[in-house]
């Protein structure tokens, strides 16, 4: 797992890319696990201050005690659809999956700092013919690949 300020650090280029598409809208989409382990899709906002990477939630929102009981999340930037002229204009979604950390758990809110386990980028390549994946790790780093 890495800080958000250890994944700039890693990847800078990569990594403004991910925070611009994921505040490109202000509501995204964050998957938690249930207690009996099946996924929950709940709506969320993030805020990218400090070197970190936050989150929140109103006191006793079952997001938040899903975190607080399992802390495996998964961010998912808004989404928009490549242009029709253009499709190579695209510039793509981003992901982010990791471990939420509360720093806050109480009767006004929780707040958690997310570290990242991975960040992605989904997109066209320039000729808008294939699927680009970039993504990084902290074990193994950045990579890139396309697929058709």
């Amino acid at each position: 797992m890495a800080s958000w300020t250890e994944f700039e650090a890693a990847e800078p280029e990569f990594a403004s890319r991910v925070r611009a598409l994921m505040a490109s809208r202000r509501h995204l989409t964050m998957a938690t696990l249930r207690g009996d382990g099946s996924p929950r899709i709940s709506g969320t906002e993030v805020e990218f201050a400090d070197g970190q990477l936050r989150i929140g939630s109103m006191s006793g929102a079952v997001k938040a005690q899903d975190l607080l009981r399992d802390p495996r999340v998964a961010i998912h930037g808004p989404t928009h659809d490549p242009p029709a002229d253009s499709p190579a204009a695209w510039k793509g979604e981003a992901k982010i999956a990791g471990t939420a950390v509360a720093v806050e758990s109480g009767a006004a809110a929780h707040r958690f700092l997310i570290d990242v386990q991975e960040a992605v980028i989904t997109r066209l390549n320039e000729a808008g013919t294939r699927l680009v994946v970039e993504s990084w790790n902290p074990v193994r780093g950045y990579r890139r690949f396309e697929r058709e």
